[in-house]
């Protein structure tokens, strides 16, 4: 299965960390909407992602490994079409980014981005999927799917 995704992340304390070459970053409690995409393997790289024994390879592995971060939600759609920074620039228009994270194989200014509020990120992550005409599924569509 192939597919571009949205993971939210809430962040329950400030904190900062050194991500790879980006270097020190402040994070504010609240909740961070990563955006990638999975032209190979959506399951592996979801499941990756929700596994907290992995090494950091991406940018988002640094924030994931961190104690106080966890993943609230997965929204995905399915498909082989490339629509990962369509998505980053819709949700950057709604949302504050963390400059150059998750970014360094394009051209946009971000691919994580900050909003206070859980139902804020989830309307602008569905939002986003809805506005590009694509149909989005959860976390549990995900269990169910790869089960």
């Amino acid at each position: 299965m192939k597919g571009t995704y949205c993971l939210i992340i809430g962040v329950s304390r400030p904190a900062t960390i050194k991500v790879g070459s980006v270097g020190e970053i402040r994070f504010e409690k609240g909740f961070y909407i990563y955006v990638g995409s999975a032209l190979n393997s959506l399951e592996g790289r979801v499941k990756r992602h929700l596994s907290s024994n992995k090494k950091t390879h991406w940018h988002i592995d640094y924030l994931l490994l961190h104690p106080h971060a966890r993943i609230e939600e997965v929204i995905f759609s399915v498909g082989e079409e490339k629509i990962e920074c369509s998505l980053a620039n819709l949700i950057s228009k709604e949302s504050s980014p963390v400059l150059r994270f998750g970014c360094s194989d394009c051209q946009c200014t971000s691919h994580l981005f900050y909003i206070s509020e859980y139902d804020t990120a989830l309307q602008v992550v569905e939002g986003s999927f809805h506005r590009l005409k694509l149909p989005c599924y959860n976390l549990k569509d995900f269990y169910e799917m790869i089960n």
